[in-house]
């Protein structure tokens, strides 16, 4: 497969209990991936990063930003060695935000434990330093978002992401933060707050980041074995010092979508997600239209998933192998025009405004290539509202969903889909047009879990279909897709009857 990039997400949900368990007793390179992990987690206090990861442990989980970091780390790092170890080679790999650290991993530019331990010092200096910001996801494009930061004019509320052609990030204080989604609302733009950890991508966290400059061990950087696209640079990361790619882009724009196209112009026609759930990859098939996504974890099988991926480079290539069941995600690209390709250019240097407030900072120094490393932006739920897509394409043969495939009964999925879209439009107050049939009720639209209760009952009660209420799929990865599909496939089963 030489057409394929590997992406790592950011801050995203807690992965399942369990989830490494199948590649752990697979790969010996995953076991010592996972014991790498484990082992730079106990020389900073944390607990085993793998425990949970590989058994059905009862009780709550461990909690902390190290911790949460930590797994996501543990799970794309696996992913990657599952794809590689069953043939799949990437022209390049990924990260957003702070995932741009587990790609320089991945690549082999740092090592597994000097990652590990960055990633908690990147977190134990912006929780020292416990900005009280957070962030807004906007469904329009970066340029409108950025002239909303820029009608509210603070200096600390910026455009810190732009995901999409049609969902953008913002980070800033909070107070400014609830003016631009009353703006946004009176415009009709939907927004959705994040729930993050840690905001980042704005100058506000200028001393984090030089905190960290003078506090994180220092992390050699060694020659990889795939190149890292970095999507705040704008360029491949050469040799930069990887605390100064860290630091450099807590306060820096994440550039997803231009990186994205640039690799797609550069001849990349397949995004494989090296993480639990489609979260990156939503922002690349928004980005490209017509891209595969593949996000192997969230299949039935991921092994064969990926085998059948690697067996149809020859033949045909399914669609898509996966099925959507995205949970939260973060930050990703700035503004831009349509999306050309990034050209190379000098590393820009990494400076960190001081605090705007009355004791001046020392000035963060410039990096020499101002890389960038995956600001552990954390974003619990995006609201991404792309043009409507065409009805989700059926699973693969790797993909043991029992759901019918979006051509079943004659049609009936485009008819429902569109029914059922105008019935959650007008009870969430979205155009109907905005609602993505493959977006995530409460990762991507923000939609409660009592709220989708209260829908998937309307659904229930407008085609006389009670049994659907006990779907529970319908309520954990609900999509208005997969609903569209269950409520086909019931009133099927009904006729035949």
């Amino acid at each position: 497969m030489v057409d394929s990039v590997f992406v790592m997400p950011g801050t995203v949900a807690a992965p399942r209990t369990g989830i490494l368990r199948d590649l752990h007793g697979r790969y010996e390179t995953v076991r010592e991936a996972l014991t790498r992990i484990d082992k730079a987690a106990r020389e900073l206090g944390l607990p085993d990063i793998s425990t949970r990861l590989i058994e059905d442990v009862a009780g709550e989980r461990p909690y902390s930003p190290e911790v949460q970091y930590l797994e996501i780390f543990a799970v794309s790092l696996s992913t990657y060695h599952l794809l590689v170890a069953e043939g799949v080679e990437p022209v390049a790999i990924v990260g957003q935000s702070i995932g741009e650290l587990w790609a320089l991993a991945a690549a082999g530019h740092v090592s597994v434990g000097d990652a590990a331990r960055l990633a908690v010092a990147r977190s134990r200096a912006l929780t020292r330093q416990a900005w009280p910001g957070t962030m807004l996801a906007v469904g329009v494009d970066g340029r409108r978002a950025e002239s909303l930061a820029g009608l509210i004019g603070h200096p600390h509320l910026v455009l810190a992401c732009e995901n999409t052609p049609r969902q953008s990030v913002l980070s800033g204080p909070r107070r400014q933060i609830d003016e631009a989604e009353r703006v946004a609302e009176a415009l009709g733009w939907p927004s959705v707050r994040l729930d993050v950890p840690h905001p980042t991508h704005t100058p506000a966290v200028a001393q984090a980041a030089r905190d960290l400059l003078a506090t994180a061990p220092r992390v050699s950087y060694g020659g990889g074995r795939w190149r890292v696209s970095s999507p705040w640079l704008g360029r491949d990361i050469g040799d930069e010092d990887p605390v100064e790619l860290v630091a450099g882009a807590l306060t820096a724009q994440v550039r997803m979508l231009h990186t994205v196209r640039a690799l797609h112009a550069a001849g990349a026609d397949t995004f494989i997600e090296c993480g639990e759930w489609p979260v990156v990859t939503r922002f690349v098939e928004a980005s490209v239209p017509g891209i595969q996504s593949v996000v192997p974890l969230s299949e039935h099988d991921p092994v064969a998933a990926v085998r059948a991926l690697v067996a149809g480079r020859t033949e045909t290539v399914p669609p898509q192998v996966r099925t959507p069941a995205p949970p939260p995600v973060l930050a990703a690209p700035p503004p831009v025009a349509a999306a050309p390709p990034v050209p190379a250019r000098p590393a820009p240097t990494v400076v960190v405004p001081p605090p705007v407030a009355t004791t001046p900072a020392p000035a963060f120094p410039a990096a020499p290539a101002a890389p960038s490393a995956p600001a552990a932006q954390p974003v619990a739920s995006v609201l991404a509202p792309p043009a409507p897509q065409a009805p989700v394409t059926p699973a693969s043969p790797a993909t043991a969903d029992p759901l019918p495939s979006t051509s079943d009964v004659n049609g009936q999925y485009a008819v429902v889909l569109t029914e059922i879209r105008a019935l959650y439009g007008d009870y969430l107050g979205y155009p109907p047009e905005l609602l993505g049939d493959d977006d995530g009720l409460e990762s991507d639209l923000g939609v409660e879990s009592l709220k989708q209760v209260a829908l998937l009952g309307r659904v229930a009660d407008r085609y006389g279909l009670p049994d659907l209420r006990a779907n529970t799929s319908l309520l954990t990865v609900g999509t208005l897709g997969r609903i569209a599909q269950a409520v086909v496939q019931a009133r099927g089963e009904a006729t035949a009857r």
